[in-house]
């Protein structure tokens, strides 16, 4: 009975998109309890978020009908500066805030595209907050897992920024733009440890 319980929890475990046991990564290394999450990416696809193991990795909850959304310029520029030296931005849209992103996937791969050209990791419409948030934001912003700046996300293009271990590094608020001087700063500071 006790080995059917264990399979079941890590049964469970699985479909919600986490594996608590470290996976392996590459050279035995093991991945960082940040990326060991699946999500839907917003073209369907699952978005296994260990393949980015010894990136620098920056979440950012997002919305096509926010104040903040022209961010998606600033993100797309990193994008486009920062890939090469191991950059990987997580667009994750949420309609928390607000109620401003209401489309579906569809809509917002389009908005996004025609809008702001974004070529940066996006994932599919999902939960940061309350009774029904994706595990990856549970993991975000538990006291357990983040002691330094945990608490709920408060609106939306607010930013964690994950350091090649795997380690969080920092979390910014929305009105933090992706070329200010702090976060660049933490930014680059990330970039040049290997």
């Amino acid at each position: 009975m006790h080995r059917h319980a264990a399979f079941a929890l890590a049964t469970l475990a699985l479909l919600l998109g986490f594996n608590p046991a470290a996976r392996a990564g590459e050279k035995g290394k093991k991945v960082a309890p940040v990326l060991n999450f699946k999500m839907p990416g917003l073209d369907g696809k699952t978005v296994d978020l260990s393949q980015f193991k010894g990136k620098v990795v920056l979440f950012v909850n997002v919305a096509s009908e926010c104040g903040y959304t022209p961010q998606y310029k600033g993100l797309q520029e990193l994008h486009k500066k920062y890939a090469k030296d191991g950059l990987v931005i997580v667009g994750v849209p949420s309609n928390e805030f607000g109620g401003q992103e209401p489309g579906t996937n569809e809509q917002i791969a389009k908005f996004c595209q025609s809008n702001y050209g974004v070529e940066f990791v996006m994932l599919g419409k999902t939960v940061v907050n309350g009774e029904k948030q994706c595990p990856l934001y549970k993991f975000l912003t538990a006291k357990e897992t983040n002691p330094k700046s945990a608490g709920a996300v408060r609106w939306n293009f607010e930013k964690f920024l994950i350091g090649r271990d795997g380690a969080l590094l920092a979390r910014f608020a929305s009105d933090v733009a992706p070329d200010s001087e702090d976060f660049l700063r933490a930014l680059r500071t990330a970039l040049a440890k290997q």
